[in-house]
């Protein structure tokens, strides 16, 4: 399985999709809102994807809820994860059960079309953070880590891995990494204290199957973005938290990672930093430039195999079950 994992362009393959489909290197397919049609499509595009790829591949797309969310007509609104607790009226046991009902349904529905992943959830802290907000559970530690582990539990009980993101934390800056060059000024003392004991704290649970860190610079720590730092991710990740699951690059593609260099040379920053799979979404030429800067051989990663879905139903049985049938009564409940 290979280190790079890239995007299609739109609800059937190209040619050109095929082409880098076809490379050795290529480990993985993100999927956006411009490849969702309708169910039917959505099962044929996934289908040609595995058909197309040389290699055994994760398919992967931020499903997280809320505003961030890929598929709709013919999928569960899932609600955003910021609003489960007031929603609840900070019952804190209510909030669990409605999270972890919705990272079951989640998983469930996106297994059910053979999709491996959903980046998610976001442990960033509700902070000062325009981009995160309701995307996160909360502000304070440790209800965000009662209610996120409920939301990795049903994801965990559906079949899923999951993937926290952005390590550290991306809750305490006000820029947005799609745009800009976020930089987070504090001690790593409060970063760990904070931010990093969410990340922590699940990985000590056993939780955290991946991580994707953020594109931030924390410069009392390291001068380079935590996605692009072996301080964060060989020092902090690796050894004192001792993860051992897969590490996503955030897309190369975004505002926060632009001072690294080219696209090529943010890839190879990215690997030598200790990323396991780079994604890079929404540029094709970057993508190529990409696989022609790389060794043509790797390494198999043994750790990209472990985030490959089980065998799960699919869609109209998943929707039979009982569990679906308890799941949108549950959602309802939520709505109404």
């Amino acid at each position: 399985m290979g280190p790079i994992m890239l995007d299609v362009s739109g609800y059937e393959l190209t040619p050109e999709d095929r082409e880098l489909l076809d490379h050795p290197l290529v480990g993985g397919v993100i999927l956006f809102s411009r490849n969702y049609y309708d169910q039917k499509q959505l099962k044929e595009l996934i289908a040609q994807i595995r058909l197309a790829a040389r290699n055994k591949i994760l398919i992967g797309v931020d499903h997280e809820g809320g505003r961030v969310q890929r598929f709709r007509d013919g999928f569960s609104a899932i609600p955003a994860m910021g609003a489960i607790y007031a929603r609840s009226d900070e019952n804190l046991s209510q909030a669990q059960q409605y999270c972890n009902t919705f990272g079951w349904l989640m998983a469930a529905e996106c297994l059910a079309f053979d999709i491996d992943l959903s980046f998610a959830p976001v442990l960033d802290l509700n902070g000062v953070s325009d981009v995160i907000g309701d995307r996160s559970f909360h502000a304070q530690p440790e209800p965000l880590i009662q209610l996120a582990s409920e939301f990795i539990k049903g994801m965990h009980r559906a079949g899923m891995k999951a993937t926290g993101k952005h390590f550290p934390g991306h809750g305490n800056v006000k820029e947005d990494s799609h745009i800009a060059m976020p930089v987070d000024s504090r001690s790593l003392e409060q970063i760990t204290q904070l931010d990093m004991q969410v990340f922590s704290r699940l990985n000590d649970m056993g939780l955290l199957d991946g991580v994707m860190p953020a594109h931030v610079v924390y410069p009392q720590v390291d001068d380079m973005p935590a996605g692009f730092s072996k301080v964060w991710l060989q020092t902090y990740l690796r050894q004192k938290m001792q993860f051992d699951g897969v590490v996503f690059s955030d897309d190369l593609s975004m505002q926060g990672a632009a001072f690294i260099g080219d696209f090529a040379a943010r890839a190879n920053a990215a690997l030598n930093a200790g990323c396991d799979m780079v994604l890079v979404c929404n540029n094709p030429d970057a993508a190529a430039q990409v696989i022609d800067s790389l060794p043509s051989e790797l390494p198999i990663n043994p750790r990209l195999a472990k985030l490959a879905k089980a065998p799960s139903a699919d869609f109209d049985a998943l929707i039979k079950t009982d569990a679906y049938t308890a799941a949108q009564r549950t959602l309802e409940a939520y709505y109404n």
